[in-house]
C-alpha cells in the first residue's frame, strides 16, 4: 500500500463523502490505477484513522452492491447478503481459507483442501445455512478469488 500523500487525501475525501470500502476499492482502481484487495483497503482506512459512515436503514438493500464479495440474489426482495473474506494465513491442511458471514448474521470459517474440496466449519454444531446462502457463498467466493487473481 504505497500511496502518495495526494492519493491518501483522495481516499480521505471519498470516505468523508460516505464511500464504503468496496466503493473506495473501485475508485482506487478506476481513478488512481492502484489495485488493492478489499482487506488492504480496510487496513488503509484504519491506518488513515478514518471512520466509515454507517448506512442508513433504508439504504440496507444497497449494501450488497458495495462489495464484490456480497451479492443480492433475491431479485430485490429481502436484502439477503453473504460476505466472504480470504485469509492470508491458512489452516493446517488447507490450500486457502477465510471466513464467511451468511445473511442471518452467522459467521463461519471456510477452507479448500489440497484435493480442491470446499469445506465450511460452522460456529456451532448443527448450524446449516440455507441453500440460497450456500449458492450465494459459492458465487461470492468465486468472485473474490477472481478479483485476487486466483
Amino acid at each position: 500500500m504505497n500511496l502518495t500523500e495526494d492519493q491518501k487525501g483522495q481516499v480521505k475525501a471519498w470516505v468523508s463523502e460516505g464511500a464504503g470500502l468496496a466503493e473506495v476499492q473501485k475508485k482506487l482502481v478506476e481513478l488512481l490505477d492502484t489495485p488493492m484487495t478489499y482487506m488492504e483497503v480496510r487496513f488503509l482506512v484504519d491506518d488513515l484513522g478514518l471512520e466509515l459512515q454507517s448506512p442508513e436503514p433504508e439504504a440496507k438493500g444497497t449494501a450488497a452492491k458495495e462489495s464484490e464479495a456480497a451479492m443480492d440474489l433475491n431479485g430485490g426482495g429481502s436484502p439477503g447478503k453473504v460476505s466472504v473474506s480470504v485469509s492470508k494465513i491458512q489452516r493446517p491442511g488447507a490450500v486457502m481459507g477465510g471466513s464467511v458471514t451468511f445473511s442471518d448474521g452467522v459467521s463461519a470459517e471456510w477452507h479448500i483442501d489440497s484435493m480442491g474440496r470446499l469445506g465450511i466449519v460452522p460456529p456451532k454444531e448443527g448450524y446449516q445455512p440455507s441453500a440460497e446462502d450456500l449458492r450465494e457463498f459459492q458465487m461470492a467466493l468465486q468472485s473474490e478469488l477472481q478479483s485476487q487473481g486466483m
